[in-house]
């Protein structure tokens, strides 16, 4: 790779990890999917929820990079994706900065809207405030302790499922329904995968770190069979939404199995490589699953 100047604009896209952007902006898209389905859609709440799901990605990224740096967690053996403070490329002293400034910007996206909603939502908007807060406190404390003690699964379904699906509805549709939890939970579901198999792939590492994610704890093949089960407990529970009506049964056929499909290839793969850097195909495979099931699903339920 070509030398990287530090605190370079380069090196702040890297640290940023667009490609992680996939899981902020999906359960953005299904919550605005299922608002337009209910003819409740509102274009700017919903841009204004993106960004904000965008920058509260970014600012976490960052927390990660500088705390697992600080915590010896990124040594020599890591297996995946160089991290900018642990390379050099980016400071602690600047990365703090950054941590504060994406932190500051998806604040004022918060404020802005809150001003868009306030009068129109049932409380006023005040648990919009209790939902920011939220993201902002376990940005920080997913990296610096959650996720050493095997919390990190939990906290996608709660932060890429419950908090993104049913803020982006409610801010538009102003209620919460049934539809919207069960799609809140697939979305969660669904994201877990990248979290599993980036899990999977430094079990060894996470060990020595005493790092006690759910794979540490309980084994390969538990890590193995829940990739596998995520995927299958997601397509399963799209069927919730033929019962209702919000898609057709053709529309079934060619959203959740599609990705089901997809992810089923991508376990076998994941279970031929077994361990290494290899595995770092099947995070790219595992995001580009994820962005199609997202953008299945939506157009089903837009259609």
């Amino acid at each position: 790779m070509k030398a990287i100047a530090t605190n370079s604009f380069h090196a702040w896209i890297l640290a940023a990890r667009p490609k992680t952007l996939t899981g902020a902006v999906i359960p953005v898209l299904t919550g605005s999917a299922l608002a337009f389905a209910d003819e409740a859609f509102n274009i700017i709440p919903a841009l204004l929820c993106a960004l904000f799901a965008c920058g509260m990605q970014i600012a976490a990224n960052f927390i990660n990079d500088l705390y697992d740096y600080l915590k010896g967690s990124d040594r020599a053996d890591r297996l995946g994706p160089e991290r900018a403070c642990a390379q050099g490329w980016i400071t602690p002293t600047a990365m703090k900065r950054g941590i504060a400034g994406m932190l500051i910007f998806s604040c004022l996206i918060g404020c802005t809207l809150l001003q868009q909603c306030w009068g129109q939502l049932p409380h006023g908007g005040w648990e919009l405030i209790l939902l920011g807060l939220l993201c902002v406190i376990f940005a920080f404390l997913y990296t610096t302790l959650l996720s050493y003690k095997g919390w990190g699964d939990l906290l996608v379904l709660v932060f890429f499922g419950f908090i993104p699906v049913g803020g982006t509805y409610y801010v538009q549709a102003h209620s919460i329904t049934a539809d919207v939890w069960v799609a809140s939970f697939i979305c969660g579901l669904v994201i877990d995968t990248l979290l599993v198999v980036n899990n999977y792939r430094d079990r060894e590492q996470d060990a020595l770190s005493g790092k006690r994610t759910l794979i540490v704890r309980f084994g390969e093949p538990f890590g193995r069979y829940l990739y596998l089960g995520l995927g299958v407990a997601a397509a399963l529970l799209s069927l919730w939404f033929v019962y209702t009506g919000k898609i057709e049964p053709l529309a079934f056929i060619w959203a959740p199995c599609v990705y089901l499909c997809l992810h089923v290839l991508t376990w076998h793969r994941m279970v031929a490589i077994r361990s290494g850097k290899k595995l770092n195909s099947i995070l790219g495979e595992t995001s580009r699953n994820m962005l199609f099931f997202g953008l299945l699903l939506s157009l089903a339920f837009i259609l």
